[in-house]
């Protein structure tokens, strides 16, 4: 079995531009015939394979580029840069993705006779290691379960969880559990993200939100900003700012509208803070990813991953 094995098995199934759902729950594919603009989006909990193609993802300073071959597993809900660098016609990207349940993840990680973790190691939110042949037996194994839908239900839980116990002993591993601790900084930055994803309408003083997770105001400030690239306020405003262009372009409303929906209450200092971050301003944006969506352009409005709250997406 190879990566071509996986490709084949997801373009039988993808075949049009675009994010496919699966008759199995948390697997989905994607595909695109063009390379795609970067898209500020956010990536949850999960575990993206790149088949065919070659994708980019940026968070902060740090610029991850991988492609056949590799797996690029999340931890914590991060706001990112993505964009498909590698796709045509003759060869599109392909790529899947598989979200985790954190429960399971953390039960099967409590029953496993695991090493202690590295003292020495730097927690990561995101990490990027090439597929071993187990995985990637396992991944071909759960996608080539679609031909055989009858058995989905009794076989797909199954392979999920071998791949998630092969995630917690793999390389991705130390990374996984560190955010599965229980009491870890990784654990407790974690829980604030999820919070400020819930409550990002909200203004929230950040050293409240520090004591929420029992932090005192520099650590969290430092250990925020080593697992997720960014400061909690540039977090904060990224989510408020993804979900504006989510409602301007799902629900038709103007930016003085939106501005206040996700918390801003000045429309002018939105309106600058969306232009730093999607390069032009709201009008101007959302008339041209309409224009793209409409056919004017390939680039999909969904080449990240999970707009918030709730919404998911990855490529």
């Amino acid at each position: 079995m190879s990566i071509d094995t996986l490709a084949l098995a997801i373009g039988q199934i993808a075949q049009n531009d675009g994010d496919h759902q699966t008759g199995i729950p948390r697997l989905t594919f994607h595909r695109r015939s063009v390379k795609t603009e970067p898209m500020p989006c956010i990536y949850g909990l999960g575990l993206a394979v790149v088949t065919q193609g070659g994708k980019q993802v940026v968070l902060g300073g740090q610029v991850i580029n991988y492609g056949p071959g590799q797996s690029l597993l999340t931890t914590v809900d991060l706001p990112v840069v993505a964009h498909v660098t590698r796709a045509d016609l003759a060869k599109p990207f392909l790529g899947m993705l598989l979200t985790l349940d954190e429960r399971a993840l953390v039960q099967w990680a409590a029953e496993m006779d695991l090493p202690p973790l590295p003292r020495d190691q730097t927690p990561r939110a995101i990490s990027l290691s090439p597929l071993e042949a187990p995985m990637l037996d396992a991944l071909i194994r759960l996608v080539q379960l679609l031909k055989e839908p009858q058995l989905i239900a009794n076989l797909a839980p199954l392979i999920q969880q071998e791949i998630m116990v092969r995630l917690l002993s793999g390389p991705h591993g130390p990374y996984l559990r560190h955010l599965l601790s229980a009491g870890s900084p990784s654990h407790q930055i974690a829980q604030a993200a999820a919070w400020l994803k819930q409550n990002f309408i909200h203004d929230v003083l950040m050293d409240d939100l520090a004591a929420r997770v029992h932090m005192s105001p520099s650590t969290f400030r430092l250990h925020f900003r080593n697992l997720t690239g960014m400061s909690p306020v540039q977090y904060q405003k990224q989510l408020r700012l993804q979900e504006a262009r989510q409602l301007m372009l799902n629900q038709a409303l103007d930016a003085g509208s939106t501005a206040a929906r996700v918390g801003y209450e000045s429309a002018s200092q939105f309106s600058r803070d969306y232009s730093r971050l999607f390069g032009e301003p709201p009008q101007r944006d959302i008339k041209r990813m309409r224009h793209l969506s409409d056919g004017g352009g390939v680039a999909s409005l969904q080449t990240g991953v999970r707009p918030p709250p709730g919404r998911q997406d990855r490529f």
